[in-house]
């Protein structure tokens, strides 16, 4: 019986530590997602695999460790690393693609609704996440751009929608099986 408390009071004294780790790896992945882009000539916005590591963060490591992971992420393209796509620092967050990197935050806290739940309250979960992304990023560039909301929409939502719920279903797929093994990482 004493072997099964040290053991439990092991996982508890480093599980913030697993945690941590996770969510380190989860930056460096959002990091290299935003390497792979595609710029279309139609929009500012380039496609990027940035939204399908953020549901997966989210769902991973659960609100408040995917948000710090999100916004850790943020924090360093901020001052000055190249993580972003197309820019690095400031003017990114200024730019176009700006709304869609704040709404980052909003999806990671979205989707880590979806930690430690059924399936279908992840699928759920991480559909919304992609909404608070796109509300995020297309009020950015309908207000703080300018753009007006069907122009917006045109360049900030349409190309991007088939390929997003794509990665929407791969994210829901690939947390099945990469749950108990996330689990067993992170929780």
């Amino acid at each position: 019986m004493r072997e099964i408390v040290s053991e439990v009071s092991a996982a508890e004294e480093f599980g913030w530590l697993l945690k941590l780790a996770g969510a380190l790896f989860f930056v460096a992945a959002l990091a290299f997602s935003a390497t792979v882009r595609i710029w279309l000539p139609f929009t500012p916005v380039p496609i990027t695999m940035q939204t399908l590591v953020v549901m997966i963060t989210g769902a991973a490591l659960g609100v408040r460790w995917g948000v710090g992971a999100v916004a850790t992420y943020l924090a360093a393209g901020a001052a000055g690393g190249p993580f972003f796509a197309g820019c690095a620092g400031w003017a990114a967050i200024a730019g176009p693609t700006g709304g869609y990197l704040i709404g980052f935050v909003a999806g990671a806290a979205v989707a880590g609704l979806a930690y430690r739940r059924a399936w279908f309250v992840r699928a759920g979960c991480l559909l919304a996440s992609l909404a608070a992304i796109y509300a995020c990023g297309l009020f950015h560039l309908a207000i703080i751009w300018r753009l007006g909301w069907h122009e917006a929409v045109a360049v900030g939502f349409l190309p991007f929608i088939v390929g997003d719920v794509a990665k929407y279903f791969l994210a829901t797929a690939a947390l099945g099986p990469f749950n108990a093994a996330f689990k067993r990482l992170f929780h």
